[in-house]
């Protein structure tokens, strides 16, 4: 069953951000984003085209094993009902193939002027919430660049406990296990704001 199926023409709302599936009228921004070296060194990722980006956003909507939001500024989008204006970001989980109660998470705060604001912070949270309640998924790995101090600092303080450091891929790893009766109290609290809503 697609992941995201029973999400397509919903959004997950939160208190700082909405997250919006990733559609075609998002990826010319998304490609502007990731035309910078830095995100691009950050999410390790490869320069394409703008074409590509929309084959690329296509394969990610058809693909049973990913789940991608877009993420927006929740006043931005309510002040203006344009996602496209209010887009800062993206959050997906990538579901591992021998694991079905297992997926990567990864989060992605583009635009500068809204990160160190919890945005990313609230975005993962959302994330997980509806990973747990709306797909059954139980652990959840992140792997952050060695230099990314800020998003390593940001997934400690949720409760990702460091597993693994690739020195291959300058990468290191952590999970989030909701099998903790105690992890998953405290992510229901902080996301106990949590609405979905119609598109």
């Amino acid at each position: 069953m697609p992941v995201c199926e029973s999400m397509k023409n919903r959004h997950i709302v939160g208190e700082k951000v909405v997250l919006v599936p990733y559609r075609p009228i998002h990826v010319e921004k998304y490609h502007q984003w990731m035309s910078n070296s830095d995100l691009q060194y950050l999410t390790a990722s490869e320069p394409l085209t703008l074409a590509e980006e929309y084959e690329m956003q296509t394969s990610w909507v058809n693909d049973v094993n990913k789940c991608t939001f877009i993420v927006l500024d929740r006043i931005k989008f309510e002040e203006s009902g344009d996602e496209v204006h209010a887009m800062i970001g993206d959050t997906n989980l990538f579901l591992h193939s021998d694991d079905n109660t297992k997926a990567e998470i990864e989060v992605m705060i583009a635009e500068v002027n809204a990160r160190r604001r919890g945005s990313g912070k609230e975005a993962v949270q959302l994330m997980l919430r509806f990973a747990v309640e709306v797909i059954g998924l139980k652990v959840f790995e992140a792997k952050i660049k060695v230099d990314n101090i800020a998003s390593q600092n940001m997934f400690t303080k949720m409760g990702f406990v460091e597993t693994n450091k690739s020195d291959i891929f300058q990468e290191i790893s952590y999970i989030f296990d909701v099998n903790d009766k105690q992890t998953l109290y405290e992510l229901n609290c902080c996301t106990n704001h949590l609405q979905y809503k119609l598109l």
